[in-house]
């Protein structure tokens, strides 16, 4: 296997967690700390705080310390980029569903 290819999987490895994925679109609109995260998706400190170290190991995310504070930003903006085409795959699934529930539900009446 490539490194490309074991890039990709690792990549989507990392990011196939929902809590990480809320993460993420937290930190769209900037930086946070693990408080900020933990209010906002109301959930345990320990939980952010383990997503997070995973999405530093899989380098999605980087820290910036100020004063007793961890600031936490996403790395690479592309992510955003990725997150939106996924976003358009479900959309188009669900499309393709309703399309096929009305054609059923025409078929039987």
């Amino acid at each position: 296997m490539s490194a490309l290819h074991e890039f990709k999987a690792e990549l989507f490895r990392t990011l196939g967690h929902p809590i990480r994925l809320k993460i993420l679109e937290l930190l769209r609109t900037g930086e946070k700390t693990v408080s900020e995260i933990q209010h906002d998706l109301n959930i345990e400190a320990s939980s952010v705080s383990q997503q997070l170290a995973v999405m530093r190991r899989g380098q999605l995310v980087d820290t910036r310390k100020s004063g007793t504070n961890v600031f936490y930003s996403v790395r690479d903006p592309l992510i955003f980029d990725l997150m939106d085409i996924a976003r358009k795959i479900f959309e188009h699934q669900v499309a393709n569903m309703n399309s096929l529930l009305h054609e059923e539900e025409r078929e039987t009446t």
